[in-house]
């Protein structure tokens, strides 16, 4: 492939590139950022590198070995650089594999550009965030009302480039937005057949149940990378978010509009406990990783919702992206145990006359 072609090529992404890598190999152009090069070592002793390269909305591992004719500059590649590959692409034993690849660095122009993200996913997570604004706005407790637009406009920003998981569901920036905002919409269904359920509590512990994961999960202010921090390691989302909310409570009991709250039942420090609670049980179990079991309805509910979203995003992404062994049976993916099968669609029936 001539250097003069690879403009002409289409220029896609990583995940619209899953979708047809699988097929006859064609030409792509692909526009990324360096995330990690790591050097490693065939079974034989040959030196390599895992590139990890991203975009808005996935992430693949490039491995280049010692024979292809971009290794030395592979070796040149340093964190959060912005790159085209241009070449044919195909499923291959390690994934997403390029051939007769070229690179060059983007322009600035270009890396503007590739920082907007995907217009669609774009649309989407702006879609999200205003109906979370919107179901906030909803709340009638005052206390909670006015903690969660506080921690919007304290923090929404970091919101809204944070990942939902470095793997597995939402793990791309504003993944944390999508999450939050379906959830909220389930958690106000399940509340409307289970009228018992406090419909406030459930739209704050939504909100507030992976608040830690803006220290945890953020990505870089100009870039698709997911840097690691030490607090992030040390602690770990439950205890960053036990921790963010009980200071942002604290503070907003020192505020004018906390003295028209101390007749309100149940008294504040209920509600508080009740909401730490949600933030603390929401894994549902000791061993992946929650401090205490869940141990009211709300808290409950608000862990299956959880449980809900992730899985059902994981089969989204199969079936987006997997690799379909048979008509209807899609390969197991990490952490799946087992293959999985397309979805049975709703029975067309012709409309009456």
């Amino acid at each position: 492939m001539e250097d003069t072609l690879a403009s002409d090529l289409d220029l896609i992404s990583i995940t619209q590139l899953r979708q047809v890598a699988n097929q006859t190999p064609q030409p792509y152009r692909l526009h990324l950022q360096v995330e990690s090069r790591i050097e490693k070592a065939t079974s034989s002793g040959s030196p390599f590198f895992e590139v990890k390269l991203v975009d808005a909305g996935d992430s693949f591992v490039w491995r280049v070995f010692d024979n292809n004719p971009l290794f030395q500059d592979a070796a040149k590649l340093t964190r959060n650089t912005f790159i085209q590959l241009a070449g044919q692409w195909v499923d291959g034993k390690y994934g997403l594999e390029p051939r007769q690849v070229q690179m060059r660095l983007l322009s600035e122009g270009e890396t503007s550009t590739l920082l907007l993200g995907d217009p669609d996913l774009a649309t989407r997570q702006q879609a999200d965030y205003a109906d979370i604004v919107a179901f906030i706005e909803s709340i009638r407790d005052p206390r909670l009302l006015k903690l969660c637009s506080a921690f919007l406009e304290r923090h929404g920003e970091r919101f809204r480039r944070t990942g939902a998981a470095r793997r597995n569901h939402h793990a791309r920036r504003g993944g944390l937005v999508e999450h939050v905002a379906q959830m909220m919409r389930c958690a106000l269904a399940i509340a409307g057949v289970y009228p018992h359920l406090n419909r406030d509590l459930m739209i704050a512990g939504v909100l507030f149940h992976d608040c830690g994961k803006l220290w945890e999960n953020a990505y870089a202010e100009s870039g698709f990378t997911m840097p690691y921090n030490l607090t992030a390691e040390m602690l770990g989302h439950i205890p960053l978010g036990l921790e963010l909310v009980n200071k942002m409570w604290r503070d907003m009991l020192d505020t004018p509009a906390a003295a028209a709250w101390t007749l309100l039942e149940p008294a504040s420090e209920t509600v508080r406990l009740h909401l730490l609670h949600l933030i603390a049980a929401h894994h549902g179990t000791y061993e992946f990783g929650s401090p205490v079991l869940p141990k009211t309805p709300e808290a409950i509910a608000l862990h299956h919702v959880d449980n809900i979203d992730a899985k059902l995003e994981m089969f989204r992404r199969a079936y987006e992206t997997g690799k379909e062994l048979a008509p209807g049976i899609i390969e197991k993916f990490l952490p799946w145990p087992v293959n999985i099968v397309a979805p049975l669609p709703s029975v067309n029936l012709p409309r009456a006359e």
